[in-house]
């Protein structure tokens, strides 16, 4: 699995930093909450593993601060949705 650059992508976390890899996000820092949204592009053997076994592990660093609330979503439109006139 690995992140990927998406159209709505503004900021690439750790660009600079070779101890990590990349991480092409879109970042609001408009909103209160500071919502930075990633997406991720799954192998040929990643996606059958989800399809077998319909689980997907997610670990977070929190650095012992207390957890932020988190939104997985195999959806796009989980995520942005287009403010209605």
């Amino acid at each position: 699995m690995r992140a990927i650059k998406f159209k709505e992508s503004n900021v690439v976390f750790a660009e600079n930093q070779d101890e990590y890899k990349q991480l092409p996000a879109y970042y609001d820092k408009t909103q209160n909450e500071g919502v930075v949204v990633t997406c991720y592009k799954l192998s040929f053997t990643e996606r059958l593993r989800v399809l077998l076994f319909g689980k997907l592990w997610f670990a977070v660093m929190t650095f012992n601060d207390p957890l932020q609330p988190q939104l997985p979503s195999t959806k796009k439109s989980d995520i942005f949705n287009p403010i209605e006139s």
